[in-house]
């Protein structure tokens, strides 16, 4: 069904969990109890849907064992979580998009609200704020 490199995703309250299919069929994530680890497809799910990236990456097993190993060893929402791990194995390099459209809508958000002082506006800035920063979605 999956095959070594894909890019998964469920759902985790608001967010997108993201984990990387490996060569035995498990997926490497990263989460806030356990940190980074293999878990079978059914223990990543958590009974949720999967979705699928509609990117396959290769992912070599030098970069593989270099996130496994690297000095980001402790989750951190903010600057090592479940995408930072995936971007850092798929594209050698470590962001969270999720993580910077939430930043970027807040912000915009904040400045429609001090701006007008209406809800309204301060809620589609951070609408506003979110698709702009989303470029670089992993899905």
């Amino acid at each position: 069904m999956y095959q070594p490199g894909d890019v998964v995703s469920r759902r985790k309250g608001v967010f997108m969990h993201r984990g990387i299919v490996l060569e035995d069929g498990t997926v490497l994530h990263n989460t806030p109890f356990r940190g980074k680890h293999r878990s079978s497809l059914e223990e990543f799910s958590k009974h949720k849907t999967i979705y699928p990236s509609n990117h396959r990456y290769e992912v070599r097993s030098r970069t593989l064992s270099n996130v496994r190993y690297d000095r980001h060893a402790t989750y951190n929402p903010f600057t090592n979580n479940c995408e930072h791990l995936v971007t850092r194995a798929t594209r050698n390099k470590s962001s969270s998009p999720q993580l910077r459209g939430w930043v970027v809508g807040a912000l915009f958000a904040g400045v429609g609200f001090a701006i007008t002082r209406s809800p309204s506006i301060a809620i589609a800035g951070f609408a506003l704020g979110k698709k702009f920063a989303s470029s670089e979605e992993l899905a």
